[in-house]
Protein backbone atom coordinates (compact mmCIF):
# COMPACT_ATOMS: atom_id res chain seq x y z
CA UNK A 1 0.00 0.00 0.00
CA UNK A 2 1.39 3.50 -1.00
CA UNK A 3 2.11 5.62 1.87
CA UNK A 4 -0.17 8.61 2.07
CA UNK A 5 1.03 12.44 2.00
CA UNK A 6 -0.58 15.31 2.86
CA UNK A 7 0.96 18.34 1.08
CA UNK A 8 0.86 22.05 3.30
CA UNK A 9 2.44 24.50 1.68
CA UNK A 10 1.24 28.27 1.22
CA UNK A 11 3.25 28.24 -2.53
CA UNK A 12 1.31 26.38 -5.25
CA UNK A 13 4.25 26.31 -7.48
CA UNK A 14 6.31 24.71 -5.19
CA UNK A 15 3.66 22.46 -3.96
CA UNK A 16 2.91 21.35 -7.81
CA UNK A 17 6.55 20.90 -8.01
CA UNK A 18 6.56 18.40 -5.04
CA UNK A 19 3.59 16.61 -6.25
CA UNK A 20 5.15 15.80 -9.23
CA UNK A 21 8.47 14.74 -7.94
CA UNK A 22 6.47 12.45 -5.68
CA UNK A 23 4.22 11.51 -8.38
CA UNK A 24 7.40 9.60 -9.74
CA UNK A 25 7.65 7.09 -7.16
CA UNK A 26 4.42 4.60 -7.03
CA UNK A 27 5.05 3.90 -3.48
CA UNK A 28 3.74 7.21 -2.45
CA UNK A 29 0.42 8.86 -2.75
CA UNK A 30 -0.75 12.20 -2.37
CA UNK A 31 -3.79 12.17 -1.02
CA UNK A 32 -4.76 16.39 -0.13
CA UNK A 33 -3.29 19.71 -0.21
CA UNK A 34 -3.63 22.51 2.11
CA UNK A 35 -2.64 25.91 1.62
CA UNK A 36 -3.22 26.98 5.50
CA UNK A 37 -2.52 25.93 8.49
CA UNK A 38 -5.48 26.27 10.18
CA UNK A 39 -7.67 24.12 7.58
CA UNK A 40 -5.40 20.62 8.46
CA UNK A 41 -7.21 19.54 11.54
CA UNK A 42 -10.44 19.08 9.54
CA UNK A 43 -8.20 17.81 6.51
CA UNK A 44 -6.81 15.26 8.88
CA UNK A 45 -10.37 14.42 10.22
CA UNK A 46 -11.61 13.65 6.59
CA UNK A 47 -8.28 12.39 4.96
CA UNK A 48 -6.45 9.45 6.57
CA UNK A 49 -2.59 10.26 6.35
CA UNK A 50 0.41 8.14 7.12
CA UNK A 51 3.06 11.62 6.64
CA UNK A 52 2.46 15.49 6.51
CA UNK A 53 4.92 17.29 4.54
CA UNK A 54 4.69 20.81 6.34
CA UNK A 55 6.17 23.85 5.09
CA UNK A 56 7.45 25.73 8.37
CA UNK A 57 6.94 29.30 6.51
CA UNK A 58 3.56 28.97 5.13
CA UNK A 59 2.17 30.57 8.64
CA UNK A 60 3.56 32.00 12.01
CA UNK A 61 1.76 29.17 13.56
CA UNK A 62 2.94 26.29 12.03
CA UNK A 63 6.07 26.05 14.50
CA UNK A 64 3.24 26.06 17.50
CA UNK A 65 0.91 23.88 15.65
CA UNK A 66 3.39 20.89 15.37
CA UNK A 67 2.73 19.10 18.42
CA UNK A 68 -1.02 18.56 17.96
CA UNK A 69 -0.26 17.64 14.30
CA UNK A 70 2.19 14.92 15.07
CA UNK A 71 -0.63 13.31 16.87
CA UNK A 72 -2.35 12.92 14.05
CA UNK A 73 0.30 11.39 11.41
CA UNK A 74 4.39 11.25 11.15
CA UNK A 75 5.15 15.45 10.60
CA UNK A 76 7.66 15.93 7.59
CA UNK A 77 8.75 19.91 7.62
CA UNK A 78 10.27 21.05 4.64
CA UNK A 79 11.47 24.84 5.22
CA UNK A 80 13.73 27.24 3.38
CA UNK A 81 15.31 28.16 6.09
CA UNK A 82 18.65 26.12 6.79
CA UNK A 83 19.18 27.67 10.09
CA UNK A 84 19.96 24.91 12.58
CA UNK A 85 18.05 26.47 15.04
CA UNK A 86 14.72 26.52 13.42
CA UNK A 87 15.11 22.89 12.46
CA UNK A 88 15.95 22.03 15.91
CA UNK A 89 12.88 23.87 17.04
CA UNK A 90 10.86 21.70 14.64
CA UNK A 91 12.07 18.64 16.70
CA UNK A 92 11.42 20.01 19.25
CA UNK A 93 8.04 20.85 18.20
CA UNK A 94 7.23 16.86 17.58
CA UNK A 95 8.51 17.04 14.09
CA UNK A 96 9.94 13.44 13.03
CA UNK A 97 12.12 14.94 10.54
CA UNK A 98 13.32 18.13 8.62
CA UNK A 99 14.08 18.52 5.22
CA UNK A 100 15.98 22.09 3.37
CA UNK A 101 14.16 22.58 0.30
CA UNK A 102 17.18 23.73 -1.50
CA UNK A 103 17.79 19.89 -1.03
CA UNK A 104 14.51 18.17 -1.17
CA UNK A 105 14.64 16.45 -4.06
CA UNK A 106 18.01 14.98 -3.11
CA UNK A 107 16.90 14.05 0.40
CA UNK A 108 12.99 14.19 0.85
CA UNK A 109 12.55 10.15 -0.07
CA UNK A 110 14.66 9.47 2.66
CA UNK A 111 13.35 11.51 5.50
CA UNK A 112 9.55 10.43 4.56
CA UNK A 113 10.80 7.08 5.25
CA UNK A 114 12.95 7.69 8.27
CA UNK A 115 9.78 9.38 9.47
CA UNK A 116 7.11 6.73 8.64
CA UNK A 117 9.47 3.95 10.34
CA UNK A 118 9.18 6.01 13.83
CA UNK A 119 13.02 7.33 13.40
CA UNK A 120 14.13 10.93 13.36
CA UNK A 121 15.57 12.56 10.35
CA UNK A 122 18.22 15.41 10.19
CA UNK A 123 19.43 17.15 7.07
CA UNK A 124 23.29 16.35 6.50
CA UNK A 125 24.85 19.34 7.63
CA UNK A 126 23.28 19.24 10.79
CA UNK A 127 24.14 15.72 10.88
CA UNK A 128 27.50 16.48 10.60
CA UNK A 129 27.58 19.10 12.68
CA UNK A 130 26.26 16.44 15.37
CA UNK A 131 28.65 14.29 14.83
CA UNK A 132 31.68 16.89 15.34
CA UNK A 133 29.96 17.51 18.77
CA UNK A 134 29.95 15.62 21.84
CA UNK A 135 27.21 15.88 24.10
CA UNK A 136 27.69 17.06 27.73
CA UNK A 137 27.84 14.27 30.21
CA UNK A 138 25.62 13.44 32.55
CA UNK A 139 26.89 10.30 34.47
CA UNK A 140 24.60 10.40 37.09
CA UNK A 141 21.95 8.86 34.00
CA UNK A 142 23.51 7.75 31.70
CA UNK A 143 26.86 5.46 30.84
CA UNK A 144 29.39 6.35 28.40
CA UNK A 145 28.28 3.48 25.84
CA UNK A 146 24.09 5.01 26.73
CA UNK A 147 25.26 8.06 25.56
CA UNK A 148 27.28 6.87 22.49
CA UNK A 149 24.15 5.35 21.43
CA UNK A 150 21.89 8.26 22.26
CA UNK A 151 24.40 10.50 19.74
CA UNK A 152 24.07 7.69 16.92
CA UNK A 153 19.92 7.90 17.62
CA UNK A 154 19.73 11.11 16.93
CA UNK A 155 21.59 11.07 13.42
CA UNK A 156 18.94 8.49 12.70
CA UNK A 157 20.62 5.24 12.72
CA UNK A 158 18.97 2.06 12.99
CA UNK A 159 19.64 -0.54 15.67
CA UNK A 160 21.24 -2.93 13.39
CA UNK A 161 23.33 0.21 11.91
CA UNK A 162 24.30 1.74 15.43
CA UNK A 163 25.53 -2.29 16.40
CA UNK A 164 27.76 -2.24 13.42
CA UNK A 165 29.36 1.19 14.54
CA UNK A 166 30.39 -0.02 18.45
CA UNK A 167 30.85 -3.82 17.21
CA UNK A 168 27.84 -4.86 19.35
CA UNK A 169 24.90 -6.92 18.51
CA UNK A 170 21.45 -5.29 17.91
CA UNK A 171 20.06 -7.20 21.18
CA UNK A 172 22.76 -5.24 22.87
CA UNK A 173 21.50 -1.85 21.20
CA UNK A 174 17.88 -2.62 22.42
CA UNK A 175 18.87 -3.34 25.57
CA UNK A 176 21.16 -0.17 26.17
CA UNK A 177 17.95 1.56 23.79
CA UNK A 178 15.08 0.05 26.62
CA UNK A 179 17.44 1.36 29.68
CA UNK A 180 17.68 4.80 27.88
CA UNK A 181 13.92 5.09 27.91
CA UNK A 182 13.42 4.03 31.07
CA UNK A 183 15.63 6.15 32.73
CA UNK A 184 14.86 9.43 30.87
CA UNK A 185 11.01 8.29 30.62
CA UNK A 186 10.65 8.50 26.79
CA UNK A 187 8.72 6.11 24.84
CA UNK A 188 10.37 5.63 21.86
CA UNK A 189 13.28 7.35 19.61
CA UNK A 190 11.54 10.60 18.25
CA UNK A 191 10.87 11.19 22.23
CA UNK A 192 14.44 10.45 22.74
CA UNK A 193 15.95 12.57 20.32
CA UNK A 194 13.67 15.68 21.46
CA UNK A 195 14.69 15.04 24.85
CA UNK A 196 18.34 14.74 23.97
CA UNK A 197 18.26 17.90 21.96
CA UNK A 198 16.25 19.99 24.89
CA UNK A 199 18.08 18.89 27.95
CA UNK A 200 21.60 19.54 26.28
CA UNK A 201 22.72 15.08 25.65
CA UNK A 202 23.18 16.20 22.05
CA UNK A 203 25.07 19.34 21.28
CA UNK A 204 24.86 21.54 18.46
CA UNK A 205 25.91 25.60 17.60
CA UNK A 206 22.50 26.64 16.72
CA UNK A 207 23.76 30.11 15.82
CA UNK A 208 25.39 28.93 12.68
CA UNK A 209 23.75 28.50 9.55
Amino acid sequence: MALRLILADDHALFRQGLKSLLALDASLSVVAEVERVADLPAVLDSTPCDVLLLDLQMDRSALGEIDVLARRARVVVVTASEQPADALAAIRAGASAVVFKRFAIETLREAIDAAHGGLVWLPPAIQAELRARAFQPSPERLSAREHEIVELVALGLRNAEIGRRLAISEATVKTHLNNVFHKLGVRDRVELVRHAIRDGLVRIDERRS
